[in-house]
């Protein structure tokens, strides 16, 4: 979506709320591109900052993917622990 500034700057809300959902928001002065704004998970990611585990959890496009996970039907095998 493009915004001008004026218009950015009246409905900020709803250009924060886009951006949250993944899409990317540029703002133009005089028909010129001069920003983006974008989710601040895409940013850290760009710029090489890497998330906690629960921020990974929380926010992996894969979530809600459905997963055909083929798991094994026989019995777990014996371990020797070497009393």
């Amino acid at each position: 979506m493009r915004w001008q500034v004026q218009e950015a700057k009246q409905r900020f809300s709803e250009v924060l709320r886009a951006a949250e959902n993944g899409e990317p928001q540029i703002v133009t002065r005089h028909g010129e591109e001069i920003a983006v704004v974008i989710d601040i998970r895409e940013f850290r990611r760009l710029r090489g900052q890497s998330m906690s585990l629960m921020e990974y959890l929380r926010f992996a496009p894969y979530l809600d993917a459905e997963l055909d996970i083929d798991r094994r039907r026989e019995p777990p095998r014996d371990v020797d622990l070497g009393d």
